[in-house]
């Protein structure tokens, strides 16, 4: 499983010209599941994502957490992480099957929201557009 996780102070996306989940302050998260990808996996990953420290304290340093500035998440799937580009025509042999992908993306999303009060999402599948105003800018990637 890869996650790309960028600090935003706000984000958006919309599929067929509506609106489907929106965030201020927080993390949009592009999620890709791999082909041996697990709950245990994106439970693995889920936490991590909460643990993780790359909000400012009063100081400047990055040393707060999601949690600590009441921070969102908006969770959007994409198969594209897992794009083999050693030709120049992109292969996806490695990507979760959509059955799996499917699963463990609604599995992720259920394990945070146990924790963060507010956590969007984009729709499984669909042809969807992000808006975002990146903070920092501020882009990890996450794996399992």
């Amino acid at each position: 499983m890869k996650l790309v996780v960028q600090r935003v102070t706000e984000s958006s996306v919309s599929a067929d010209g509506k609106t489907v989940g929106q965030i201020g302050l927080g993390y949009l998260v592009f999620l890709g599941v791999g082909e041996k990808d697990s709950e245990e996996t994106a439970a693995k990953l889920a936490d991590k994502l909460l643990k993780i420290r790359i909000f400012s304290d009063s100081d400047g340093k990055t040393n707060l957490s999601l949690k600590d500035v009441g921070g969102e998440i908006l969770v959007i799937s994409q198969f594209t992480l897992y794009a083999d580009c050693k030709k120049n025509r992109p292969s996806f042999s490695h990507a979760g099957n959509p059955e799996l992908a499917e699963h463990l993306y609604e599995f992720f999303i259920a394990r945070l929201k146990e924790q963060i009060p507010s956590v969007q999402h984009g729709i499984f599948g669909a042809n969807m557009q992000v808006r975002l105003c990146n903070d920092g800018p501020f882009t990890i990637l996450l794996e399992a």
